[in-house]
């Protein structure tokens, strides 16, 4: 008898927990997974569901506890061991080789040889064929990967996962790029799987959407097991209570700010995204920003908060429509120059990657976005370098050992001061946070809350995006709520709550 008949798991997580330099994204997990149906995690941002699949998939093998498949403990060496042992992950970032062709993606690291161990590209090309014939996908095998647009890519990552023939496949956030008839695909698609025993562990943020394709759910919050059971007779509401229901207690309250004048307003800004003109990342979005107000801009992955920042900030002018006005004067923003003109300045989500040049020291990290400040004649003065750089060290309480040491040995909390440090240093209007707090300690946080605090005291118009709803709560004035690219509510201090955000960031497209 097969585990469909007698309805066991045919894969099990066991007091599963997995720190990351004494910080736990996962704490005392379960999770069942059962053959012929589908099971969704559900989770806020940064709930421990990527940590949770990355443990299942092999990709982190340092962990506490244990996983199970078939009943047996397993311990896969890599995402190759598990895939061999029949579980395999579809990850929401792409992993496609863009200069290669489609077939020669779908057989990466399990090519087909001829007698003369030369690869076999008719029987790859043939094969290849038959998968994309299966998806509806009427495109050549030999198409280069970088032709194809996102929906269309993410059709060939689903096509690689069914060459290995999972018995258990990890699905993560598998709509979030594709259009309305390839999601009535994939879910034929995810029909005929589980009709041959196939176990599916399916993520998103799309509620409407669990409800149509999933039979059972497991709820993470905070790294924890907050709930699981049938979706059949579970409602919306009780799964966002799940999600969101946390202790507040050690949240951060913000003093109450005198508000100024109109320091920013934004008028039915679109962002057209640019692998997919018909699609939009930001549509058709319109608020104001006060002096001495943080507004807060809350949502799910992907529902284009960072983009609005981006948007403001000059960084794809070409694709970005729409009016700005800053303290009353219409003004036109072609470039991250005019926004920098303009007052603006923007901390990026990335820190490592945007907002830092690594192998610089901090001296030079910290003037970076000022040059203008500390040069003559083209020349930087030394001095004023020093003197601008040591001003913010001391403003921000940054720790380190010198001005001359490289940026990329400090913690992450001071990386991000030596950021947030860079953009104060040009004197700006309007400051944008994205993900102000991320990867950094509950000290740092504490410090980088109590600035915002101050800086808005001073009068700047700060807008911050944050995935942490307590943070969004706490230091916010006035809430933006976004979904799918559009803004789904504006909550005032008294109305905002977590529940009242996740309801809004929930809202799906019609």
């Amino acid at each position: 008898m097969n585990n469909t008949i007698l309805n066991i798991p045919v894969l099990e997580v066991k007091n599963v927990s997995k720190d990351f330099s004494g910080f736990y994204a996962l704490e005392n997990v379960d999770l069942q997974v059962f053959p012929g149906e589908v099971t969704a995690i559900i989770g806020e941002n940064g709930a421990g569901k990527s940590t949770l699949m990355k443990i299942v998939s092999g990709v982190y093998t340092q962990f506490e506890g244990s996983v199970l498949l078939n009943g047996e403990k397993v311990a896969f060496k890599n995402p190759k061991d598990a895939a061999e042992n029949g579980v395999v992950i579809i990850h929401q970032e792409l992993n496609l080789i863009p200069h290669l062709s489609i077939a020669e993606n779908l057989f990466l690291g399990q090519e087909l040889c001829n007698q003369f161990g030369l690869l076999d590209y008719p029987k790859m090309n043939k094969k290849a064929t038959e998968l994309l014939a299966r998806l509806q996908l009427d495109i050549a095998p030999s198409t280069p990967v970088n032709q194809l647009r996102v929906g269309q890519q993410q059709l060939v990552e689903i096509a690689r996962a069914l060459l290995l023939e999972p018995k258990v496949l990890i699905m993560d956030e598998p709509t979030s790029a594709i259009s309305d008839h390839e999601v009535e695909l994939l879910f034929k698609i995810i029909s005929n799987m589980k009709a041959k025993g196939v176990a599916i562990i399916y993520i998103s943020h799309k509620i409407k959407e669990l409800f149509e394709i999933a039979d059972r759910f497991t709820v993470l919050r905070d790294g924890k097991n907050a709930g699981s059971g049938m979706m059949k007779g579970t409602s919306r509401d009780q799964l966002i209570q799940m999600m969101v229901g946390r202790d507040l207690t050690n949240s951060f309250n913000k003093c109450e700010a005198k508000h100024g004048a109109e320091v920013l307003r934004v008028q039915n800004l679109s962002f057209q995204n640019p692998e997919f003109r018909k699609d939009f990342l930001v549509s058709d979005v319109s608020f104001t920003l006060h002096k001495g107000e943080v507004l807060g801009i809350a949502g799910l992955m992907g529902a284009g908060r960072t983009e609005v920042l981006e948007a403001i900030f000059g960084l794809a002018p070409k694709y970005v429509t729409g009016k700005i006005w800053i303290e009353g004067k219409e003004v036109q923003i072609k470039s991250v120059s005019d926004a920098i003109a303009e007052g603006i300045a923007l901390v990026p989500e990335d820190r490592k990657l945007q907002g830092l040049i690594l192998n610089m020291d901090v001296e030079k990290n910290s003037t970076l976005a000022s040059l203008g400040q500390v040069s003559r004649f083209s020349f930087i003065s030394k001095k004023k370098e020093a003197e601008l750089s040591n001003k913010y060290i001391k403003k921000m309480n940054t720790k380190v050992a010198s001005v001359k040491m490289s940026v990329k040995k400090l913690s992450g909390g001071n990386q991000q001061k030596v950021v947030i440090a860079k953009w104060l240093a040009t004197n700006p209007k309007i400051l944008l946070l994205d993900e102000p707090t991320r990867g950094i300690d509950v000290g740092a946080k504490s410090e980088i809350y109590k600035l915002i605090g101050e800086l808005a005291a001073q009068g700047m118009g700060i807008l911050v995006v944050s995935s942490e709803l307590p943070e969004i709560l706490a230091i916010s004035d006035n809430i933006l709520v976004m979904s799918e690219s559009k803004l789904t509510a504006k909550l005032g201090r008294g109305q905002a709550s977590e529940e009242a955000i996740m309801k809004a960031a929930l809202i799906e497209k019609e």
